[in-house]
């Protein structure tokens, strides 16, 4: 027997109606497939670490799902090797790629706000923020939820498309905080009596910055009483405190300078005749 006559008995060994033929270089796509994997995601690996711009929850996404794909490709290529009609194959991966879409639409829709979110970074971890009707500090940023603890130290998971579709109030990106008030006095008191008393209650707290300036101005004429705005400076991390510090500070230097707190009343006069 020629060795041709060995080659060919040996090529047609079979196992069902994947020959020794197909086989071999089935296997030798799968090398050079699963070779270019390692070299793309060690690549995708140096990239990922370099870029400042992603968050580590982000690169992990974008890790599995490039492997994911060069799978499917591999899977689709060794089949091809091997005989198997591919065209089926990638239909069949097409529709089932379509339905799983249709029926995790809202899961899809908050996995995309959250790489959104990861990349454009509209908040951080800690940072103190309002969005969508809730007000707390950042705990989490997933690829579905954005964690938040509240105030009142109650947990919220407010999923990601909501976050995207609403306006975001950041609180804590800023250094200085400007602390925005209102206090009401008779219409008895002098305009710069209360003025002077107010800027008194301000002095008291060290917290408050002296630049940008305090600000203290009449802003109303009300049924029963005047109203004055008060704008004062401070650091971020300050700012309740300087606002109920502020607010305890005015009552006690309206009271020590004889200032009339005034609220709502009618005042009825009676005219004899």
């Amino acid at each position: 027997m020629s060795t041709n006559d060995i080659l060919n008995a040996v090529s047609g060994i079979s196992i069902g109606t994947i020959t020794l033929a197909k086989l071999i270089p089935a296997v030798f796509s799968f090398v050079i497939c699963f070779v270019a994997i390692k070299l793309v995601s060690k690549l995708l690996d140096k990239f990922l670490v370099k870029s400042k711009k992603l968050d580590g929850t982000l690169q992990g996404f974008v890790r599995s799902t490039v492997k994911t794909v060069l799978w499917i490709i591999t899977a689709i290529i060794v089949a091809d090797a091997l005989g198997i009609p591919t065209t089926s194959l990638v239909a069949l991966v097409s529709v089932v790629g379509l339905a799983m879409s249709l029926s995790i639409q809202n899961t899809m829709s908050n996995l995309f706000s959250g790489v959104t979110l990861l990349v454009t970074k509209p908040f951080v971890a800690g940072d103190f923020v309002d969005v969508a009707g809730k007000t707390g500090a950042i705990k989490t940023v997933g690829l579905f939820y954005t964690v938040l603890d509240t105030l009142d130290n109650r947990t919220v998971s407010i999923p990601n498309s909501d976050v995207t579709s609403s306006a975001v109030t950041n609180y804590s990106t800023e250094p200085l905080r400007r602390v925005d008030m209102s206090f009401s006095a008779s219409y008895e008191n002098g305009t710069d009596a209360v003025k002077a008393s107010i800027f008194k209650a301000i002095g008291m707290d060290g917290r408050i910055l002296a630049e940008p300036a305090p600000f203290v101005a009449l802003s109303a004429y009300k049924s029963s009483s005047v109203d004055y705005v008060v704008r004062v400076w401070c650091e971020n991390q300050d700012y309740w405190g300087v606002y109920f510090g502020l607010n305890e500070n005015v009552r006690k230097c309206f009271g020590s300078d004889g200032i009339e707190m005034t609220y709502e009343h009618m005042n009825v006069h009676i005219v004899e005749k």
